[in-house]
């Protein structure tokens, strides 16, 4: 597993800020970086991708955790969240938080067409993430790291706003099996605040199916705006991690069960639901 790297500190002023960035710049270019075997970049990941992102976290949608400590601190788990707001931000607020706050690299699990874009899929696997498929969950679950999947897929980031933190399907279960294969427990995980930033009311669905993509969406200021419209609303953002599931009471074999999958399956979605329902009352007004 490769070691979370501190967050930069300019606490040493200009001439060390300078210093460090050029060690940094210094290190890509002579090529002393490291990489893991699915193309993960743990350096570059902390000291500029989340940077970037950081102030987004803090600032402007002014992120709270809890139940930090149900997150393992040193074995594998797999963390199973709900997934919402038209763009996929709640996937980076999530790696965000457990990078920062539990000192964890989350590899998240994408989508097909997220490994389709040139530049966009190998960012991703830069950052950690990989494809959503039984063989790379596996084997990162295996190798004890955190391994973040959101099962509503698309389904979830691009349900209108009239349907907010209300669960879609959960798909088939392939992530349950991968968990009690690898027999690592479940941390349901509640996320509250990404059903606001981008309000879907309309779908452009024939140029969506044009350029191949799951749905185009309308919200309040996009595309009237333009790319103003893509700024994200600034909504207050909660994010509880939930008691862990345990699945190592089962046996691997358990795992070609589907009706076992799919009871297990069903139980963690009607817990993050639950998770999602009293967290938004605690949370109060979606912008204050």
């Amino acid at each position: 597993m490769i070691p979370i790297t501190e967050a930069p500190s300019y606490a040493g002023g200009d001439d060390d800020a300078v210093a460090r960035l050029l060690a940094f710049v210094r290190r890509r270019l002579t090529g002393e970086y490291e990489v893991d075997e699915f193309g993960y970049d743990a350096e570059l990941t902390d000291k500029v991708l989340l940077e970037l992102i950081r102030p987004l976290y803090h600032r402007w949608f002014r992120v709270e955790t809890s139940g930090l400590d149900n997150i393992p601190s040193d074995s594998g788990a797999l963390m199973v969240a709900n997934h919402s707001g038209t763009l996929p931000v709640d996937a980076l607020m999530m790696q965000v938080a457990i990078h920062d706050e539990a000192g964890r690299a989350l590899r998240l699990l994408g989508a097909d067409l997220v490994y389709q874009l040139p530049v966009l899929g190998q960012l991703s696997r830069k950052t950690g993430h990989t494809l959503a498929c039984r063989e790379d969950a596996d084997r990162l679950l295996r190798k004890g790291e955190l391994v973040g999947v959101f099962p509503e897929g698309f389904k979830g980031v691009g349900k209108p706003f009239s349907e907010r933190y209300k669960l879609q399907r959960f798909g088939r279960g392939g992530f349950v099996a991968s968990a009690i294969r690898a027999g690592v427990p479940i941390v349901p995980t509640a996320i509250v605040g990404a059903e606001e930033i981008y309000p879907k009311i309309g779908d452009l669905r024939f140029l969506a199916r044009l350029l191949g993509l799951p749905y185009l969406p309308i919200t309040p200021l996009f595309p009237w705006f333009g790319l103003l419209g893509l700024i994200p609303l600034p909504s207050k953002w909660m994010i509880e991690f939930g008691e862990p599931i345990r699945t190592d009471t089962l046996e691997p074999a358990a795992a070609d069960d589907p009706m076992l999958v799919f009871e297990l399956t069903d139980h963690v979605r009607e817990v993050v639901q639950q998770m999602l329902t009293a967290l938004r009352l605690r949370r109060g007004h979606a912008f204050f």
